[in-house]
């Protein structure tokens, strides 16, 4: 709380007059302004010179008392009744004997309905902007809901339709059903609250908004903005079902399903039992002869392939094989003993030449080989008669044996030595 003015403390207190006076000062100087809402009761008594009204914001839960002259609603071009939109021009008026304030209006103008649908495209305008009826927002709504959340006016058509279309189609569904205004003052604050309770409730899967059909004036409740925006706020996936085809307030755009009726909103919650039963029997049915089809022909291919001599007589297949792998074993025998034989007679003939041109056959033939022994002890194979001087000892071997010489004088060979 701020400081207290000049000239008022707790030992110099204004009294209650001053207060008045001051506040009615306060409240004078701003004048005559012009202000819109929603006429929610309206008091005129004859005889009397001031009629009563209170003026509500449809957006809000704050009303304004308002006083005015008797024949500003007897002259107004439109009846002025509870929940008509209105703008007025007033003076804010304090009156010290009583402590109250109120809203003196000198002129009345009723909002047309012209003037009624260009602020609802604005207004819708602005929620499309702000990307309140954009399809990525849009809840699923569960298959077979346990429990239905039902928002409706009290013994309605709609909630009729809704209760009796659902629970013929699933008869184990429940409700849980809040009953509120569905148009003239207070119907959007009290949708609002109905719907945080249901949207708070754990054991409400889905919620469904309907009423019957109505003009632009009875349905404008589900145009508020306020409403609007706790729809997209909510939790629970939500069905707008207001009014009929035609019939579009914005509810409609932000809900997660737009229904045209009530009772096409009851077949989009619930399936049909009898429906779903009939496509259950259609479907085991359909299941049951392709199972028994595939079996057949499992069947016939199965005794397709043990009429097949493989599987008629499997042993044979091994008894062919083992006689051809016989028939290929005597082959390879006689190939591999035919190399044989023929590898041994190379091995005769080359054993033949190799005995034929060795120093074994030679020395057989009476040549020897004569080998000078050095003072080292070396032995060097003497191949003229300049490697074994006279008195060199030499080492001998012929084909039986080896023995010891020693080298007497050169001799000159004799004609015919060499044969």
């Amino acid at each position: 709380m701020g400081p207290a003015p000049a000239g008022s403390s707790p030992e110099t207190p204004w009294p209650v007059r001053v207060v008045s006076s001051k506040i009615t000062q306060w409240i004078d100087r701003l004048g005559a302004v012009w202000v819109e809402g929603q006429i929610t009761q309206i008091s005129r008594r004859p005889g009397t010179r001031t009629a009563f009204l209170v003026l509500r914001d449809p957006s809000a839960d704050i009303s304004l008392p308002v006083t005015c002259s008797p024949n500003l609603l007897t002259d107004s071009p439109v009846e002025l009744t509870e929940g008509t939109r209105v703008v007025v021009l007033g003076k804010p008026a304090f009156f010290p004997g009583r402590g109250s304030f109120s809203l003196r209006v000198t002129e009345i103008r009723p909002v047309g309905l012209g003037e009624l649908l260009a602020r609802i495209e604005r207004l819708k305008a602005l929620l499309r902007a702000e990307g309140l009826f954009d399809d990525r927002l849009k809840r699923t709504l569960p298959y077979l809901p346990r429990c239905i959340g039902l928002v409706t006016g009290r013994a309605s058509a709609a909630e009729r339709d809704v209760m009796s279309v659902t629970q013929r189609r699933w008869p184990d569904v429940q409700f849980k059903v809040r009953n509120t205004a569905v148009q003239g003052p207070g119907a959007a604050a009290q949708v609002i609250i109905a719907l945080r309770a249901l949207d708070a409730d754990p054991e409400v899967d889905v919620i469904v908004i309907a009423r019957g059909g109505g003009s632009v004036e009875d349905l404008l409740p589900f145009s508020d903005e306020a409403l609007c925006r706790e729809i997209v706020a909510a939790v629970t996936p939500i069905v707008s079902a207001i009014g009929h085809e035609p019939d579009n307030p914005l509810c409609d755009y932000v809900a997660d399903i737009r229904a045209a009726t009530p009772t096409d909103a009851a077949k989009r919650v619930v399936p049909d039992v009898v429906a779903e039963l009939a496509l259950l029997r259609e479907l085991r049915g359909r299941s049951t002869t392709a199972l028994r089809t595939w079996v057949t022909r499992e069947e016939r291919l199965l005794g397709q392939l043990r009429t097949r001599p493989v599987l008629a007589d499997p042993g044979r297949a091994i008894t062919d094989r083992a006689a051809e792998v016989e028939r290929l074993r005597s082959i390879a025998r006689r190939d591999v003993d035919r190399l044989l034989v023929a590898a041994q007679s190379e091995v005769s003939h080359v054993r033949a030449r190799l005995s034929a041109l060795g120093p074994t056959a030679t020395l057989a033939r009476g040549y020897a080989v004569v080998q000078s022994i050095s003072r080292d002890g070396e032995l060097h194979v003497v191949s003229t008669v300049d490697n074994a001087p006279a008195g060199t000892e030499l080492r001998i071997r012929v084909n039986d044996g080896v023995f010891w010489a020693t080298a007497g004088e050169r001799e000159q060979p004799k004609e015919g030595d060499d044969e």
